[in-house]
């Protein structure tokens, strides 16, 4: 991936209008972004993946949701160069504590000086690991089934029904688990033949994903049409 030119990656959001997500950004965003969410926004921009965070866009809606809930024990699966994972931790309690896993340690230390100058990395527990097995050796203990109070997941899409299968166990009824990437850049809506062989794994993973979610009866959902989409479910049983 670290070989694909940026402009394979145009419109990967679904404001598909430069202009429109420019007055977003600079009218929602950019002037009340914490110091440390843009100084870990601008160190990212200079890693040949950036194209693969969380946006910022996203951030104030989260940073809302994370208030609202105040949560205290939080997971998330895909980390990158921690933008999402700063949020999160700038929005919980001092005593919070997220279970962060990324299989790429090296793209987490490129956010860790900003994390720890934010004075917050004393929340972070970072586990390098595919996420399946770290899931799975969670869900051996008992207790911590519905123990989870928030979880965040922005990784592989194949394995987004897998992840919510684990972690809808984890986190506590009326707690929140919140998917990025669920509109995929529009592609859930693009004709089979004209997405990119590239993205067709991914596609159909995202619209599995979605038919999933719009199924399951233990969450109640929005899936909003921010950033390259997000999906917010509330577990209710």
């Amino acid at each position: 991936m670290e070989n694909i030119d940026p402009s394979f990656w145009d419109n990967p959001v679904i404001l598909q209008s430069e202009d429109l997500i420019n007055y977003v950004l600079e009218t929602a965003v950019y002037p009340r972004e914490p110091e440390p969410l843009k100084e870990l926004r601008k160190a990212t921009e200079i890693h040949p993946l950036s194209f693969i965070a969380t946006t910022p866009e996203t951030g104030p809606l989260i940073s809302i949701l994370l208030k609202l809930l105040n949560p205290k024990k939080t997971i998330e699966v895909g980390v990158f160069t921690g933008y999402s994972l700063l949020l999160t931790a700038l929005n919980i309690p001092d005593d919070g504590k997220i279970t962060a896993i990324d299989i790429d340690r090296k793209s987490y230390e490129i956010g860790l000086p900003v994390i720890k100058k934010a004075g917050v990395e004393h929340k972070i527990d970072f586990i390098e690991s595919p996420a399946l097995p770290v899931l799975d050796k969670l869900l051996e203990d008992p207790s911590n089934e519905g123990s989870f109070d928030f979880a965040y997941i922005d990784a592989d899409k194949d394995n987004y029904v897998n992840y919510h299968e684990r972690l809808i166990k984890l986190v506590k009824v009326g707690g929140l688990l919140v998917y990025d990437n669920t509109l995929w850049g529009g592609r859930v809506v693009w004709p089979e033949e004209k997405v990119p062989e590239f993205f067709k794994v991914g596609t159909t993973a995202v619209i599995q994903f979605n038919k999933t979610i719009t199924d399951d009866s233990r969450v109640e959902f929005s899936l909003a049409s921010v950033g390259d989409g997000l999906s917010i479910c509330r577990r209710v049983v």
